[in-house]
C-alpha cells in the first residue's frame, strides 16, 4: 500500500487503555508527516480545585485522579506536604506505605498484562476471548490481582481510592493476624508472578529499539519506588526539588494532557526506565525471572515492556514479603503534621512512571498552589515518536493492519489517559 501518495489513519476511540483517547496519523509520499495521540477527556481541574483547601486534604482528593493507581497520588501528596512541614514518619509507617505501594504495583501491572496487553501478542481481541482459549492463564492473572487487592484492602481500607491513608501515616494499623494471612497469600502470588514472567517471555516481539531519554527515581541499594533522587539514562542526577527545572510542560492543541520534555528532549518514564537504571537492585527472584526472560541489560524495545512489567510484579511481591518479614509496628499509626508556610515536593514511582507533586502552603495551612505531573503526560511525546517509527517501518501493511499495530504501540506504555487530564490554561484570541 506504500504506493499511495497520501494515507490517513484514524482511531476514534482507543480500546484497552485506561481513559479516553484517539489516534491520528498522516502519511504523504512515503513519509510520516504527523502523529497525534489525542487525549480528549475533559480536564478535571484537580490542581485548580485543591487551591484554598487545607493541607490535610490532598491524600484523599488526589486519590480520585485514578482508580488504578490511587496510592501513587496519595504517597506523592503525603511526601510533598510532609517535607514542606518538616515531618518524617516512623520507620514502621514507612514500611507499611511501601507495602501498600507494592499492592498497587501488583494489581495495576497484572491488570495491564493479562486484560489489556497480552491479547495483542496472542492474536485475540480481548481477555474474554483469551480466557476461552487459555482459562488457566487468565485465572492465574486474576489470582495475582486479588493478592494486590488484598494488600490494598488491608492497609488502605479498600482496593479502590483507599481511605486509611492520611498525612503522617495511617488512621489505623493492621492487625498482626491479618498480616500473617496476607503473607501466606503473597507466598502463592510469588509463584504465580514467576510463572507469568516466564509466560510473557515466550511472546513474539517486533524488533524495535527507541532512543528516548529515560527518567526514574534512583536510590542506591534498592529498586526505587517511594524515595530517591531523579536520574536519567544520560547520567544526569537531580533532587526531586529540581524536577520542574528539568521537566517542562506545554499545551498542545490536540490533547487536554500537557506534554512534557526533559531538558528540551522527549523522555520516557516507567518500567523500561526503572529497569534500565535500577535493575541491579531487583530482589533475587525478580532478578532470576529477568535473566530467564532474556533481559540481559537495559531494554529499549517498547514491545518488550510487558516482560519488564511482569518482572516488576515478581519484585513487588518479593518486596512485600520482605517488608512483612521485617516489619516492626510503630508506636502510633501516624505522627502530627502541623502546617507552616512552605513549599513541598514529592515524587514516587507510579506503575507507569514518575509522578511528581508540588504544593505551596501558606501560614493558615491552606494550599496556594498545586502542580501534578503524571507519567502519561511525560510519556506522550515518546509514544508519538514510537508511533512515527512503527508507521514508517511498516508502510507496506494495509490500513487495517497498520492501525492495529499503532494501537499495540500505544498499549506498550499502558497510558493512563485519565491521569493526564489536569488543569488547562486556555488562551482565546479573537479578531
Amino acid at each position: 500500500m506504500s504506493h499511495r501518495s497520501s494515507r490517513h489513519l484514524r482511531v476514534g476511540a482507543l480500546s484497552r487503555v485506561e481513559g479516553e483517547g484517539a489516534l491520528r496519523v498522516r502519511v504523504r509520499d512515503g513519509r510520516v508527516e504527523e502523529v497525534q495521540l489525542r487525549i480528549y477527556e475533559p480536564p478535571r481541574f484537580f490542581e485548580a480545585f485543591l487551591r484554598g483547601r487545607a493541607h490535610t486534604e490532598p491524600p484523599d482528593i488526589t486519590a480520585r485522579v485514578c482508580g488504578i493507581c490511587p496510592v501513587a497520588y496519595q504517597m506523592s501528596a503525603c511526601q510533598a506536604i510532609e517535607r514542606a512541614c518538616g515531618v518524617r514518619v516512623a520507620a514502621g509507617v514507612a514500611d507499611l506505605r511501601r507495602l501498600l505501594y507494592c499492592g498497587e504495583w501488583i494489581e495495576s501491572h497484572t491488570l495491564h498484562i493479562h486484560l489489556l496487553h497480552a491479547p495483542d501478542f496472542l492474536g485475540v481481541p480481548d481477555a474474554i476471548t483469551l480466557a476461552r482459549r487459555d482459562r488457566a492463564v487468565v485465572e492465574r492473572g486474576l489470582a495475582l490481582k486479588r493478592a494486590g487487592n488484598a494488600v490494598m484492602e488491608l492497609l488502605g481500607g479498600r482496593a479502590i481510592h483507599p481511605i486509611n491513608v492520611r498525612l503522617g501515616g495511617f488512621y489505623r494499623l493492621p492487625d498482626p493476624a491479618d498480616l500473617r494471612r496476607l503473607r501466606e497469600q503473597l507466598r502463592q502470588a510469588l509463584d504465580d508472578a514467576v510463572a507469568t514472567a516466564a509466560w510473557v517471555a515466550t511472546f513474539d516481539f517486533p524488533d524495535v529499539e527507541t532512543d528516548h531519554e529515560l527518567l526514574a527515581l534512583h536510590e542506591p541499594g534498592e529498586y526505587a519506588v517511594d524515595r530517591g533522587v531523579l536520574r536519567t539514562s544520560g547520567g544526569l542526577e537531580f533532587p526531586v526539588e529540581e524536577f520542574l527545572d528539568h521537566v517542562v510542560e506545554r499545551q498542545v492543541a490536540h490533547s487536554t494532557a500537557l506534554q512534557s520534555t526533559l531538558d528540551g528532549r522527549r523522555h520516557l518514564t516507567g518500567p523500561l526506565a526503572r529497569y534500565a537504571l535500577n535493575a541491579q537492585w531487583l530482589r533475587p527472584a525478580a532478578a532470576e525471572a529477568a535473566r530467564a526472560a532474556g533481559l540481559d541489560g537495559p531494554c529499549r524495545n517498547p514491545f518488550r515492556s510487558i516482560v519488564v512489567r511482569a518482572v516488576e510484579v515478581v519484585h513487588a511481591v518479593e518486596e512485600a514479603l520482605h517488608v512483612l518479614d521485617h516489619y516492626q509496628p510503630p508506636a502510633a499509626p501516624h505522627v502530627p503534621v502541623p502546617a507552616r508556610a512552605a513549599v513541598g515536593h514529592g515524587a514516587t514511582e507510579a506503575p507507569r512512571g514518575v509522578l511528581y507533586h508540588r504544593y505551596v502552603l501558606n501560614d493558615a495551612g491552606l494550599l496556594d498552589s498545586v502542580d501534578m505531573v503524571p507519567p502519561t503526560a511525560q510519556n506522550q511525546l515518546a509514544i508519538e515518536d514510537d508511533l512515527r517509527r512503527v508507521v514508517q517501518d511498516n508502510l507496506d501493511l494495509d490500513d487495517g493492519e497498520l492501525t492495529k499495530l499503532c494501537e499495540r504501540a500505544i498499549r506498550n506504555h499502558d497510558p493512563c489517559i485519565s491521569c493526564s487530564a489536569h488543569f488547562l490554561d486556555l488562551t482565546v484570541e479573537r479578531a
